[in-house]
């Protein structure tokens, strides 16, 4: 690693590739944003001077709600100048799962559009325009190391609220590196694409990776199946990667005599549907490669060029990356250790066994020649078109309204978006559209629940805790 922290890179790669573009930001109608290296190296040293005028320095912590524009990264290495960490926040989120991440992260200062200001009330929050009058100033010189944390990534983990990934330069200069020096072997003439919202982990890893290996990253304002393959072909891309419905919602776009017009080298996808990954790949010529990772570990198991022919169609995750190790428990229980992991959830105990060893909530299988097969999950959480939802905090919030008894909210197959959320609920009192409503002034709209089951009782275990199991093998048994 040519050096050893984010800041560090950005420097680096100023230098070496001071005119070339490094950032495109596409936001359709609105315009395209194009920066280059050397651009990035300054506007985030004038960002890191008014930051610092705001009185952010090493250990802060803000909030960051900034959607998919440029203003978000450069605030984020603005941030790590200062010693501080970004806590990105989902600009979908409401006053009350906004309010858990910032009170617990224990943000005092915020950075986002003026929209978002009344959803962030609980803390100061000011605006990229309000950063403008600062940014002439010289920021105060901050040591900043590998340990040094650069994020506070929440996710939703087995239960509960979302939790605090502790996340620092070596999580990111690890996981960037693995990409570099290995499958998929990012390189200066590669053009990177994501699609997903930036608050969440793979548009900032797509970054990391550009930044180290001297390539282009374009980053478009959301994911648009029927406009998708059109970007691709406007800005030559040659890698990206998907996940969760997003292949399903590409193939089923109407076939076009330009599908094989593209410069796409690699797809890697976590979750590509079986039954669909040959088809996938004779509409488009390329060959799409399978790959596992968390927020908690990065950059975890992948497919290979090597073993990408044998694999096709075999839900095969591959084998770990150089970095890692992987083991099963007597459960099945998939389980890694190596560098480049978080540090812990914030405020909670530490995750990690004695030895060091990341339980990952997955069951696992290995085959004799040392490659992975996902067959079940542990976690009591949804997964609904890639975003993770624990079930627990949407059973929180329907359980504080007046007329709700008793709720159990589970994953349900869906067959576009992997899972949907269902709530089953006690509330003679209550109706779906005064539930729905409820929730959706209390939650994200992906957390909703959009299917519905009211009943006149819940089993209840001795502890007079709702029995998830029985109520959930009721439902998908047919047996309501």
């Amino acid at each position: 690693m040519p050096e050893p922290t984010l800041v560090g890179l950005l420097d680096r790669a100023a230098r070496l590739w001071t005119e070339q573009t490094a950032w495109t930001f596409d936001r359709g109608a609105e315009g395209t944003t194009h920066l280059t290296f050397g651009e990035i190296e300054a506007e985030t040293r004038r960002l890191a001077s008014a930051l610092a005028a705001r009185g952010v320095g090493p250990g802060d912590r803000v909030g960051v709600m900034l959607g998919n524009h440029v203003e978000f990264p450069l605030v984020w290495f603005a941030l790590m100048r200062l010693g501080a960490a970004m806590v990105p926040l989902n600009v979908r989120y409401r006053a009350t799962d906004a309010g858990h991440v910032l009170e617990d992260a224990g943000c005092r200062l915020a950075v986002a559009w003026p929209e978002h200001a009344e959803v962030l009330a609980a803390v100061e929050v000011i605006t990229p325009a309000d950063l403008a009058e600062h940014r002439h100033l010289e920021h105060p010189a901050v040591a900043v190391g590998p340990d040094a944390v650069v994020n506070l990534q929440y996710t939703s983990g087995t239960t509960g609220r979302p939790k605090g990934c502790v996340l620092t330069h070596t999580y990111w200069t690890t996981l960037a590196g693995s990409l570099v020096e290995e499958f998929p072997r990012i390189r200066p003439d590669d053009v990177l694409l994501t699609a997903q919202p930036f608050h969440y982990i793979d548009p900032q890893w797509n970054l990391v990776t550009a930044l180290l290996a001297g390539a282009r990253v374009v980053v478009l304002d959301g994911f648009h199946p029927s406009t998708f393959w059109d970007a691709v072909r406007r800005h030559e891309v040659t890698y990206f990667y998907c996940l969760a419905s997003m292949p399903a919602l590409l193939y089923a776009m109407p076939p076009s005599e330009r599908d094989l017009d593209h410069r796409v080298r690699a797809i890697q996808c976590s979750a590509i549907p079986p039954a669909l990954h040959a088809d996938l790949e004779r509409r488009w010529g390329v060959p799409w490669f399978e790959a596992f990772g968390m927020t908690e570990t990065g950059a975890d198991i992948r497919v290979g060029e090597e073993e990408h022919d044998e694999l096709v169609g075999s839900g095969c995750l591959g084998r770990p990356a150089a970095h890692r190790r992987i083991r099963l428990d007597d459960a099945g229980q998939l389980w890694l250790r190596g560098p480049g992991m978080m540090e812990g959830y914030l405020g909670l105990p530490s995750p990690f066994d004695t030895d060091g060893w990341f339980p990952t909530g997955d069951l696992a299988r290995i085959d004799d020649h040392g490659r992975v097969y996902l067959v079940g999950r542990l976690k009591d959480m949804i997964r609904r078109s890639g975003e993770n939802i624990a079930a627990q905090e949407v059973e929180e919030v329907l359980l504080a309204h007046p007329a709700v008894r008793l709720a159990a909210v589970i994953g349900v197959p869906d067959e576009l978006r992997g899972e949907e959320v269902m709530a089953v609920v006690v509330a003679p009192e209550a109706d779906e559209a005064d539930l729905r409503a409820w929730c959706a002034d209390r939650l994200a709209p992906f957390k909703v629940p959009s299917r519905w089951q009211f009943r006149d009782d819940l089993p209840l275990t001795a502890s007079q805790r709702v029995e998830k199991a029985t109520v959930r093998a009721e439902v998908l048994g047919g047996r309501a």
